[in-house]
């Protein structure tokens, strides 16, 4: 397996090979895209929101040997 690697801008869902590896013999390839640039949209959706919790907590009484046990 050969490996040619280029950078290069996709054009209305087309990635184009460079000319100088238009000579060469590519049959059959395998296609790795690696982006430089993530939408905004994306990166909100990864974000994870996080909202406080309150506890009700008075009057409880918290047993360290209980909870050793269990």
């Amino acid at each position: 397996m050969q490996i040619y690697e280029f950078n290069t801008v996709i054009h209305n869902g087309i990635i184009h090979i460079p000319e100088h590896l238009h000579n060469k013999q590519l049959s059959k390839v395998k296609v790795i895209l690696l982006s430089e640039n993530i939408s905004d949209s994306v990166i909100k959706s990864r974000k994870k929101k996080f909202s406080a919790m309150k506890l009700q907590t008075e009057g409880f009484r918290f047993n360290r040997e209980d909870a050793h046990e269990r």
